[in-house]
């Protein structure tokens, strides 16, 4: 387990002529997660990170490799050490044990997540709209199906948007290919990518993240299938590289800013109302549109 302070080092600068107010060190908000290695955890953070200083509150970080119960309880008990004023939750896998979880008392806590867990607020991006909207605009170009590259079996999101594909799919009347599933990497992206580029029925994509869409676009160029002319492609996230890929990357944007300032908003309103009511809030989501997606190749 790691505990990290992100803090400033001076209580105050002028920037742009603008005296700013830094977060005060007495003030801090612990984040528990067991990776940052994914873009969207990483995002995450960064946002809250942003959103407590503007309120004026440090984060401090809990890092516990697998959260297993036990792991998590080591990290709650080090999390006293610190004197934190609330807790945020940033655990994605399936593998945190909350039934044998007991949270410290008296500290607010909110959970950054795709499912509502009992007794405690809940805060994420809306997953299921967003592969809603991917999957509709590519059967709206024309496209008889979408096939899906889903993301690990561990992850609540990957969950989430693989069973809207699913159902949008099904709303629209339309064969429900078997899904391939990858590792959120682009590695993953190219070897799935690979399989698909040599099935000729393929025509239309939707990745569960960006990097694996890349990973994608790599191996229909080096199979010599055109994007968007043979096969479109669709992603999701929003990565700062999506726009700058060959052809940019259609893909859904996830508003990482707004889901930090809400799970922040949501903390201080616990903190300070002294009240923790159970509510599930998504924060929605947008389709961008570039220039991997078209109409079928016929």
């Amino acid at each position: 387990m790691r505990v990290g302070s992100v803090r400033e080092q001076t209580r105050g600068h002028l920037r742009g002529g603008t005296a700013v107010v830094l977060p005060d060190p007495g003030r801090s908000i612990g984040v528990l997660t067991s990776t940052l290695a994914t873009l969207g955890n990483s995002r995450t953070l960064d946002a809250i990170a942003q959103a407590a200083a503007a309120e004026g509150y440090t984060i401090t970080l809990l890092s516990v490799g697998k959260p297993t119960r036990d792991a998590v309880t080591d990290a709650f008990r080090e999390l006293g050490t610190h004197d934190v004023d609330g807790l945020v939750v940033l655990v994605e896998e399936y593998a945190l044990d909350w039934p044998g979880i007991v949270f410290p008392q008296g500290v607010p806590v909110v959970v950054v997540d795709s499912n509502a867990r009992a007794g405690y607020p809940t805060v994420d991006a809306d997953q299921a709209q967003g592969a809603v909207l991917a999957t509709e605009h590519l059967l709206k170009l024309g496209h008889e199906t979408v096939w899906h590259i889903a993301g690990p079996s561990d992850s609540c999101a990957a969950e989430h948007r693989e069973r809207a594909w699913r159902r949008t799919l099904t709303r629209f009347d339309r064969r429900v290919p078997l899904p391939v599933v990858g590792d959120w990497t682009a590695g993953s992206g190219y070897t799935l990518g690979r399989v698909l580029a040599d099935e000729p029925a393929v025509t239309a994509v939707f990745a569960a993240n960006d990097q694996m869409a890349l990973g994608l676009l790599r191996a229909l160029h080096e199979s010599g299938r055109s994007v968007p002319g043979e096969v479109s492609v669709a992603g999701f996230d929003d990565m700062a590289e999506s726009a700058s890929f060959w052809p940019p990357l259609t893909t859904i944007r996830q508003p990482f800013a707004e889901l930090g300032g809400q799970v922040v908003r949501t903390l201080l309103g616990e903190l300070r109302s002294g009240v923790r009511t159970a509510t599930l809030e998504r924060v929605p989501v947008s389709l961008v549109v570039r220039g991997s997606t078209g109409p079928p190749p016929w």
